[in-house]
């Protein structure tokens, strides 16, 4: 038998010898030995795979509570507005899908930045002279978390850290801790209508942050920033030199009484990475079609944030190429009154669950003004069967068969969360059960006798 031995010698001070043989006839066996290491299993997960967790999974997953058998199931826990069949997106945006699957031109490959006749159409959409936007200033993503997901991956290094909303979307710590980056929260103050406490906000800002994220209208409080806030807000972010990543996923879902401004068109001295996308708005989140906008008027971000961009969109090749075909059709020929008609309904069922909770001794609802949600604060000490508002949910799911999410998910404990997309008549049952547990469950304060006596 002839054979060949190959020895390797490792760092000159460590020798491993793999002995190779191979019969030359066809037949072959292959002995591995490498000195020092025991060849056994060891297949473990990644550290980013221990980092990443999902407060949400955690909390609702580990819920060990069935609804109660009597009552039909109220999920007011979901912020997917699809869920109930009540908001289907316009026809329009339907035929758009149609037209471009049939077309047969967008079953390849595209950019991994996005077809650039629709990352124009999404410029286009978006310009305004307050903030120009040209295609090049446009990423397209596979959904707004991958956007944002994007933003935090270019801004930030392990080590560093952002600044998040108190309460707010949990993906933010999610994608943050889970590539070593830390996350710092600013609170929201609810007595404000959900302002942010620009004073703490500011006392947390060191050399090592990377940007400040604002959710600007809110999930989960369902605010909307006035102008003059979000000025004051991008004057500290210009005083600090730190840049926004704002999710303005729900931008223009705003309530007739109020006005979505925009972040990038109100400073021409901060650069912004705004991420938006068609999930919310055109409510069709399983598409999975988002964008970052680049606004960066003073070249601040210069080449290398958006080379680094693009280069990180290479990872997955884009978002899917059929909605791209669709994209110029639907933000060209969606009608104003879907739009009208979406918040109408949005804005009704609000002021009705506010006003019934509103009702309901132990409750304090936060109005809102836009979005899909409302937060309820809870007064604890009116519910001393409950330690806090996990157990307050996880008992409402019991006994009254109504999810609603508990905020501590949120980073903001004592406060529950409601989606206000459900069916007029399921919000009105869903406020009337609300109404019966918090009576069957609430107590007098010590001291407070006389006020409950009223």
């Amino acid at each position: 038998m002839d054979s060949y031995v190959i020895q390797t010698n490792v760092n000159d001070s460590l020798s491993s010898v793999l002995d190779v043989r191979v019969n030359i006839g066809g037949r072959s066996s292959v002995q591995g030995r490498m000195k020092g290491r025991k060849a056994r299993w060891n297949v473990r997960p990644s550290d980013m795979s221990n980092k990443t967790f999902n407060p949400i999974r955690a909390i609702v997953d580990n819920m060990k509570v069935k609804p109660n058998p009597n009552k039909t199931v109220i999920s007011l826990s979901i912020g997917d507005p699809t869920v109930f069949g009540n908001l289907p997106t316009d026809p329009e945006v339907t035929q758009a899908m149609k037209d471009a699957l049939d077309s047969g031109k967008y079953n390849g490959y595209a950019p991994s930045i996005g077809y650039l006749s629709s990352r124009e159409e999404v410029a286009s959409y978006y310009h305004c002279p307050e903030a120009p936007l040209e295609a090049k200033d446009v990423i397209l993503t596979s959904g707004c978390s991958q956007a944002i997901e994007l933003c935090l991956a270019v801004l930030a290094n392990p080590g560093q850290n952002i600044l998040i909303p108190r309460p707010g979307f949990s993906l933010y710590r999610t994608l943050a801790e889970s590539m070593g980056i830390e996350v710092k929260l600013y609170n929201l103050l609810p007595e404000k209508s959900w302002e942010i406490d620009l004073k703490q906000l500011e006392s947390l800002i060191d050399e090592k942050t990377a940007c400040l994220v604002v959710n600007n209208p809110s999930n989960p409080c369902g605010s909307v920033f006035s102008k003059r806030h979000l000025q004051k807000i991008l004057a500290v972010a210009e005083r600090q030199c730190v840049p926004i990543l704002a999710d303005e996923i729900y931008g223009d879902m705003v309530f007739s009484d109020c006005k979505y401004e925009p972040m990038a068109t109100l400073s021409t001295n901060v650069p912004i990475l705004s991420c938006g996308g068609l999930a919310k708005r055109w409510l069709v989140p399983g598409w999975r079609l988002g964008w970052i906008l680049i606004h960066d008027r003073r070249d601040i971000f210069g080449n290398e944030i958006r080379d680094g961009l693009v280069k990180l969109s290479q990872r997955i090749l884009g978002p899917c190429t059929i909605v791209q075909g669709a994209l110029k059709s639907i933000l060209q020929r969606t009608p104003q009154e879907f739009y009208q008609d979406t918040l109408s309904f949005l804005k009704s069922n609000a002021d009705l669950c506010y006003g019934a909770l509103s009702a309901i001794p132990g409750l304090q609802p936060v109005r809102p003004s836009g979005a899909m949600y409302l937060m309820v604060g809870i007064e604890m000490e009116h519910f001393p069967e409950f330690e806090n508002d996990v157990e307050f949910t996880e008992r409402l799911i019991a006994e009254q068969s109504v999810h609603c999410l508990p905020a501590t998910c949120f980073e903001y404990p004592n406060f529950f969360r409601v989606v206000i997309t459900v069916p007029e008549v399921m919000m009105l049952e869903a406020c009337t059960r609300i109404q019966e547990f918090c009576e069957q469950h609430y107590h007098c304060a010590e001291g407070s006798q006389e006020e409950c006596d009223k």
